[in-house]
């Protein structure tokens, strides 16, 4: 009896074989994964480039570290891009932040309340956002660092209102990278960014709440 199965379990075998598509057959034999990845650098293998490299978690605490730490946000007059003092102090503040870390691009983006037109506010906002990325460039941060690309006009606002609302005249600087090309995020080195803030950090002088003493 087992003389007799033989033969039809080889020949099962070749059945199910045979029935396999060319597709589903140079997938069984191609490395696991394969199928997620379109054989180029695409956005899987960018994806871990990404993470094992550590640019991608590096880059998102850093702009939540920059949001805590320095007023990311600095207000305008009604339809004006003028830079009163506030908002210079504030962008002083992000300069000196931003001075920290020279491997880390920034972006400005503009935004105005929803008096006037949204071309008219598109335009605003823009130049809202170039005065901040030249006032920045005046504090020595390289323009090649900085973008004022984009405009969200009035399609944004902190506070909803079809009148004037000066929270919503604003400009917003975030990080958005690290600077194009730079070897230090795609060789593994980024760690020398976190050595030199921790060092940083360590010589920076307490501060003490008065005590009444």
């Amino acid at each position: 009896m087992r003389a007799n199965m033989k033969p039809i379990a080889i020949l099962a075998a070749v059945a199910a074989l045979s029935a396999c598509t060319p597709d589903a057959a140079s997938k069984f034999r191609s490395e696991a994964g394969s199928d997620l990845d379109e054989g180029s650098f695409g956005n899987p293998t960018m994806n871990n480039m990404l993470v094992q490299s550590g640019a991608r978690d590096y880059t998102i605490n850093l702009a939540q570290r920059f949001a805590r730490e320095v007023p990311s946000m600095v207000t305008f007059d009604f339809d004006s891009a003028r830079l009163d003092e506030n908002a210079k102090a504030a962008l002083r503040q992000q300069a000196d932040w931003i001075r920290q870390f020279p491997e880390v691009r920034f972006r400005v983006y503009g935004h105005t309340d929803k008096v006037g037109t949204n071309a008219y506010n598109k335009r605003l906002g823009m130049r809202r956002a170039q005065a901040v990325v030249n006032y920045l460039t005046r504090q020595g941060i390289s323009r090649k660092r900085l973008e004022a690309v984009v405009s969200y006009g009035e399609t944004q606002p902190l506070v909803v209102t079809e009148g004037r609302e000066r929270r919503n005249r604003r400009t917003v600087t975030e990080v958005s990278g690290f600077v194009k090309n730079n070897p230090l995020v795609m060789n593994g080195k980024y760690a020398d960014i976190v050595f030199r803030e921790y060092v940083s950090s360590a010589t920076e002088e307490p501060v003490y709440a008065n005590t009444g003493q």
